[in-house]
């Protein structure tokens, strides 16, 4: 990893969990991410590390619901995992170092509720990043948390018109930050693509529609498209950073190394691109082959909707299949996670 970041790459381990993120930081790691999956596997890979925390929040405050108690533990979690990073974040002077916790995903439709609880979570340490999706409400919810100097990360965000109305965005309301007086100077916003979830949905699609490709050439898909929305970014001077995440092969890093960006790594693929061969260098300026990007382009509808910068409609961001799918999976973990809480509150 030292390599990446050598090539001017920056690294984050895309997990709170503590261990892991002290681990990462000690590697090089200059960030991390979380969203209600993530801390329901950390509750469930640690219990005897979590499920006391719990129990204890439960104690302290019996009359809470379950949902309160649910963002008790992550404000908790948030707060010793922001903790780790701080270093980071003074050294760099707060440039780096951000922990992203994500707003509530069930508040996806409504941006105020998003911002409102987006303030609590940015409140806990001075080095967080608040993920909010990339759908029409939450274009809304970042332009407002950035015009009052809150660092944000777009999530559920899949293509390049994604990527660019998260940008703009942030531009809009940097500005209005700025006519207004507001303390720009802890500002460093991040635009995630989830890389490996395009390329999951066309899969998904040439299974269901029996579509003759080369198999290999999805696993460039989500490169694709990263790639051309960093060139966007860097001809427009856009002040936000692209991100890459949701990784389902090595191209998801390899391919982006010597970009201005961040590559959020789950724990296990960062240790096992560390003990590969794999030569890094710098390949982020390097065109995807012209031959997969026809192919990808003659074979899948969406695939055109993601790369072409006019390919989708703010209002069409949301009916999206990737979005759908990781939207449900974040409502269902928060569900999960919720269950967990449920489960001690009626235990003791």
């Amino acid at each position: 990893m030292q390599l990446t970041t050598d090539f001017g790459s920056d690294w984050w381990n895309d997990s709170c969990d503590l261990k892991e993120l002290q681990d990462a930081v000690d590697q090089g790691a200059v960030g991390a991410t979380s969203n209600p999956v993530i801390v329901k596997m950390v509750v469930e890979n640690k219990p005897d590390e979590w499920l006391p925390v719990i129990d204890r929040l439960i104690s302290e405050s019996p009359n809470k619901t379950e949902d309160d108690i649910t963002w008790a533990l992550v404000d908790d979690i948030g707060t010793r995992a922001a903790k780790i990073l701080k270093p980071v974040y003074d050294k760099t002077n707060g440039e780096k170092g951000k922990l992203s916790l994500q707003v509530n995903p069930k508040q996806y439709p409504n941006p105020e509720r998003m911002v409102e609880q987006a303030k609590h979570l940015a409140g806990l340490a001075p080095n967080v990043a608040i993920k909010c999706p990339a759908i029409g409400p939450g274009l809304e919810a970042i332009e407002e948390l950035v015009s009052q100097g809150i660092t944000i990360n777009a999530t559920v965000s899949f293509s390049v018109p994604q990527a660019v109305s998260c940008a703009e965005a942030v531009e809009r309301g940097w500005k209005r930050a700025e006519e207004n007086g507001v303390d720009t100077s802890n500002l460093s916003p991040y635009v995630t693509i989830m890389v490996g979830r395009i390329d999951d949905h066309l899969r998904g699609i040439m299974k269901d529609e029996s579509i003759t490709i080369d198999p290999d050439y999805l696993d460039w898909a989500g490169v694709a498209i990263f790639k051309r929305a960093y060139k966007i970014f860097k001809e427009r001077g856009y002040r936000s950073k692209l991100l890459s995440a949701a990784f389902r092969c090595h191209m998801h890093w390899s391919e982006l190394v010597g970009g201005n960006v961040v590559i959020s790594m789950p724990y296990d693929w960062w240790n096992k691109f560390n003990d590969s061969d794999i030569e890094v260098k710098e390949r982020m300026d390097n065109d995807v082959d012209k031959k997969i990007i026809d192919q990808l382009q003659e074979k899948f509808v969406d695939f055109r909707r993601a790369y072409e910068e006019d390919g989708m409609k703010v209002e069409e961001f949301l009916k999206f299949g990737p979005s759908v799918r990781t939207l449900s999976q974040f409502l269902g973990g928060y569900d999960g996670l919720v269950g967990i809480v449920r489960e001690r509150m009626l235990a003791t």
